[in-house]
This record gives C-alpha cells, structure tokens and sequence, in this order.
C-alpha cells in the first residue's frame, strides 16, 4: 500500500479513487468519502491516522475506493489546511493541462 507522507508526519489525511468513476476523493469524519479536500478528516496524531486508515481498507472490501494512503498536510499562514506535497495539491486540483478543465474550472 503505497503512503505518501514522511515518517513522523504529524498532521495527515487519507486519499483514494473512488472505484465507480476514477475520482479523487478523501475521507471525511463520519467515514465517508468527498470530492473535496476541505471535506477531509485531518488527522493529528499517528495512532489515530493508522486506526482511520483501517477502516478506508474497509471501503476498498467494499468496493467503494481503490489504493488509500495517508498524505501530509500543513496549515498555512492562514490556518486553512492544505496538502504539502506537489503531487496532491495536483490531485486536490485537477488536471495541470488547461485551467478549464476538473476542479479548478469550477472556481
């Protein structure tokens, strides 16, 4: 299973693809999954994100997302979250070809 975040990352979330339609999606408090990454559960401790990473393995037996993993994220100066690694602010935002296209295109 394929984890995207380093060794002692202190604050995670968890990513799939949705099996029905490809679509990038992340896994919310209630255990369900959301096209938006501002819809993520963010998890702030290593024993919670494995426990919570067990139960998206769950989701996989039932068909419902293929590959999840845990990814990194940060809070800006803001305080809003926000992925750390290139790799999934691209899949947060969609295709990197033409702004009018995925997700951008809907701002």
């Amino acid at each position: 299973m394929a984890q995207h975040t380093r060794k002692g990352a202190s604050i995670q979330a968890i990513t799939a693809n949705r099996l029905r339609d490809g679509e990038v999606v992340y896994q919310t408090e209630k255990g369900g999954w959301s096209e938006r990454f501002s819809d993520s559960e963010i998890l702030k401790s290593a024993e919670i994100a494995e426990s919570r990473l067990e139960e998206a393995l769950r989701a996989v037996d039932s068909l419902l997302v293929v590959e999840p993993y845990l990814f990194e994220v940060l809070a800006d100066d803001d305080g809003a979250m926000r992925p750390v690694s290139v790799r999934e602010r691209i899949r947060m935002r969609g295709p990197t070809v033409r702004a009018d296209l995925g997700k951008q295109a809907e701002r």
